[in-house]
């Protein structure tokens, strides 16, 4: 299906407009409660080499969950399988920062996108690394085309310091054996790469890693086929906290998304897709930039049903 992105970008714009500025920000962290709501941008870089984008498309935001995506492709191209003893493959069902589903699950984390899951990966690409920010630094400067992409020293310095309770689900892994390296070393490589300051325009770039099924942008294969399948299986069952029923009824699409209020959506073959508002709904996504997510679905006739 030949599709226009340049003309289906611009009926997306206008699509989201009434929602732009609804939602509210990531408080939790003081640093996010500072970004103005009512900015929206989006981007869609496909597999044959166009860019389209709308609005804030260049203004940077901070990663914060997205982030994941990429660490768990970075351990899974090392490490294959092993990390599937530690982690599991399920939704949730519950926030992303429960504690209790932890303890009653004996510090295996339902799955790598929640925030503990998550922090057993950053533990994993760093006891297999030595450096697991460097690594997610390295991959993403090469995947969005700037070398320059560096992580937000205030946001993270904000995460780590509003940080307790993702103190505290590492402690609980721990004290179930579920942690390789110290607490506060996987945490504060965890928090950096969370705080990465990124476009939308730079990560649906680095998204076409997935859509691409692996290949790197310098025509490299990363990841074998098989892996991308299940990074973004899992986005689709697990990529939006506890509302994924609700983004494969709407979107139809795989998708991860954070609380810096970005969602980056795969089209596998075609086209990756960024989208960027910070107001978040209950479940932590963006509303801005679900609704646009939602109509670039409906416009293309893109989905993996």
């Amino acid at each position: 299906m030949e599709v226009d992105y340049r003309r289906a970008v611009a009926r997306v714009l206008e699509a989201v407009a009434p929602c732009v500025g609804a939602g509210k920000v990531a408080d939790y962290i003081p640093e996010l409660a500072t970004v103005d709501p009512r900015q929206f941008g989006f981007a869609v870089a496909t597999t044959d080499g166009q860019v389209h984008c709308a609005g804030d498309a260049d203004t940077r935001f901070s990663m914060q969950s997205i982030s994941k995506v990429f660490t768990l492709a970075l351990v899974l191209y090392r490490d294959g399988e092993t990390i599937w003893r530690r982690v599991g493959r399920e939704p949730s069902g519950s926030p992303f920062n429960s504690l209790i589903q932890l303890e009653l699950e004996r510090g295996i984390p339902r799955n790598p996108y929640i925030n503990p899951g998550a922090i057993v990966v950053t533990d994993q690409l760093l006891a297999d690394g030595g450096d697991g920010f460097a690594t997610l630094h390295r991959l993403l400067r090469t995947e969005t085309g700037n070398p320059d992409l560096d992580v937000d020293d205030v946001v993270a310095a904000s995460e780590a310091g509003a940080g307790h309770r993702n103190r505290a689900l590492a402690h609980l892994m721990a004290g179930f054996g579920n942690m390789v390296n110290p607490v506060d070393d996987a945490l504060e490589h965890y928090f950096r790469q969370c705080s990465v300051a990124i476009t939308c325009r730079e990560l649906a770039h680095a998204g076409l890693l997935l859509a691409r099924h692996g290949i790197r942008a310098d025509g490299t294969r990363l990841l074998a086929r098989s892996d991308v399948r299940h990074l973004i299986a899992l986005m689709m069952t697990c990529g939006t906290y506890d509302a994924a029923g609700e983004f494969a009824y709407r979107v139809g699409l795989p998708c991860k998304s954070g609380v810096g209020g970005g969602i980056l959506a795969i089209v596998p073959d075609h086209c990756a897709v960024a989208a960027w508002g910070p107001g978040l709904d209950d479940h932590g996504n963006s509303v801005s930039a679900t609704a646009a997510l939602a109509a670039f679905a409906d416009i293309t006739g893109h989905s993996v049903f």
